[in-house]
């Protein structure tokens, strides 16, 4: 299956390229940390795309590039995002706009251009990471905490517009996972605590998401659409 992994370069998606690729997917990573995300590819045997997913204009030309270089496009997973952490009263503008790029803008041009080739060609899967946050909210964290939430509405449009042409769109609101995202400003203290939030007494590995990305991204799924799907380790139940 040809795959587009955003932000796969490390974290997350790296983990999701990897396991895509052990499923027997042909995978296109769109990444802007040359020096994680090419030593990725290179593992996996698959493609590489330079990209800065804040630029509407260079997130374009690389899902461009990626789509013809792949042959086509039938898996999209939307993994690439940005933390910003502040009081809500002290978020700047600048910030506010940079984690909307590319939580959420670069997020609907991918989309786009994967469900353009998908509409036509007799459909496809669409997997965007959210956060629990969408659900939860997050003191400190309310540019992330929202644009994540429109992660999830987003998911939802789609998933009631391209339903009929057999493209479905679900998203995956992980919980605290151990990642370089948010690295600099946790403590162990804080692992700690956060453990404790869950009835299984840990955070989330990597592998706990790239599992169920590519649960939804399997024809097991051909009846799941529109859902925003916890993996918090029971923090969030709703």
């Amino acid at each position: 299956m040809r795959t587009v992994v955003t932000g796969g370069a490390r974290g997350i998606g790296a983990d999701i390229a990897r396991r895509f690729s052990e499923e027997g997917a042909r995978v296109a990573i769109l990444d802007r940390l040359d020096d994680c995300g090419i030593p990725v590819a290179q593992s996996i045997d698959g493609l590489y795309v330079h990209t800065d997913l804040a630029d509407s204009v260079s997130a374009t030309r690389a899902m461009d590039s990626a789509i013809r270089q792949l042959g086509g496009i039938d898996i999209l997973v939307n993994s690439a995002g940005v933390l910003r952490r502040g009081p809500l009263a002290l978020t700047s503008i600048a910030e506010w706009d940079l984690v909307f790029a590319i939580n959420v803008r670069a997020m609907l041009i991918t989309m786009q251009q994967a469900s353009a080739w998908m509409l036509a060609n007799g459909g496809g899967k669409i997997v965007n990471l959210a956060s629990m946050a969408a659900k939860a909210g997050g003191a400190d964290e309310g540019a992330y905490a929202a644009s994540k939430a429109a992660v999830v509405a987003l998911t939802r449009v789609a998933a009631l517009e391209w339903g009929c042409h057999g493209v479905t769109v679900n998203a995956i609101c992980p919980g605290y996972v151990l990642t370089e995202m948010g690295a600099d400003t946790r403590t162990e203290a804080d692992i700690l605590a956060w453990s404790a939030l869950s009835p299984l007494g840990r955070l989330a590995d990597p592998r706990d998401v790239s599992g169920v990305a590519a649960f939804l991204a399997s024809s097991d799924a051909d009846y799941l659409t529109g859902q925003a799907i916890n993996v918090t380790g029971g923090m969030v139940m709703h």
